[in-house]
């Protein structure tokens, strides 16, 4: 998957804020949340209708449909390619990047696109296909949920480092991304069972949730609070069901330049309905004050 008070309303059975307010259109699978620099108009991406967006004045809307992305689907040629899902948004060097993942759902042959643009109006977007990041069935990772993750303390280079893995294969550990606060790089992901809970629902606590681990490198030594090892199943919670919210995850962070870091996710609100296409946007203020953060 955390952030300021404001709009929030604390939910003190269980610990966890409940989610800053959301109008306009909020049914979102996958988000990811930028700013564009020009005029500070909010962009959010998600999973669906080859990349859908809409935009907002301020995080809690009210948002408004833009469209597709890539309307005409992406380059990459496996299945999927037209149903595209899981972005990361990013400003670099004067163009917004955009990443996707391609494949079906349960697949193994997956790869990860990017499409870019200077502006992100709408058709503005080219899309470049592959990244070179792919997986084939019969691998042990999937690629998915791509992060693009910038940091000027360090140089670029063509290394793959594990940083996170549970061993006992129980829980998938997926929607990794990096944000740093501070002295640390924390890696926030998501785990437990994401999906489908309107025709079979996981027993209870193996739905998803966002949990975090934290290191002084970008690449290695990555511990939870009681300091075991991400690589070994470690992982701190940030946020789980609670009340009316159930499975969380599908997270990002974005430092609003008013509210400081927030988490972002997309959840279920059990009065309303457990299907995957009514997955609400959801977001919390990060409160990094412990060293960990909480929401």
């Amino acid at each position: 998957m955390s952030l300021l008070p404001i709009i929030l309303l604390a939910s003190t059975a269980y610990g966890y804020a409940n989610p800053g307010f959301c109008s306009g259109i909020c049914n979102v699978h996958d988000p990811a949340v930028i700013r564009r620099e020009s005029d500070g108009i909010y962009f959010r991406f998600s999973t669906g209708n080859k990349i859908s967006y809409a935009s907002a004045s301020e995080i809690e809307g009210p948002w408004t449909a833009i469209g597709s992305m890539l309307p005409s689907g992406s380059s990459i040629d496996i299945d999927g390619y037209d149903d595209l899902w899981a972005p990361d948004a990013n400003f670099v060097d004067g163009f917004y990047y955009v990443f996707y993942s391609v494949s079906t759902f349960g697949s193994q042959e997956s790869a990860i696109g990017l499409a870019t643009s200077p502006t992100m109006d709408l058709y503005s977007w080219t899309d470049h296909g592959r990244v070179g990041i792919d997986s084939y069935y019969g691998d042990v990772y999937n690629a998915i949920d791509g992060n693009l993750f910038l940091d000027a303390t360090k140089t670029s280079g063509s290394s793959s480092h594990n940083i996170a893995y549970d061993p006992s294969g129980d829980h998938a550990e997926e929607g990794s991304y990096l944000y740093k606060y501070g002295s640390y790089y924390y890696l926030f992901y998501s785990a437990g069972i994401c999906c489908g809970y309107d025709t079979s629902m996981p027993a209870s606590g193996e739905e998803y949730k966002i949990k975090v681990c934290r290191s002084t490198s970008a690449t290695k030594g990555f511990v939870d609070a009681n300091g075991v090892a991400c690589t070994d199943g470690g992982g701190t919670i940030v946020l789980e069901s609670h009340g009316t919210v159930y499975g969380p995850g599908g997270q990002g962070v974005f430092t609003d330049p008013t509210l400081g870091p927030v988490l972002y996710y997309h959840y279920v609100d059990t009065t309303i309905g457990y299907a995957d296409d009514q997955k609400l946007f959801g977001w919390n203020s990060i409160d990094f004050s412990t060293g960990w953060p909480v929401v």
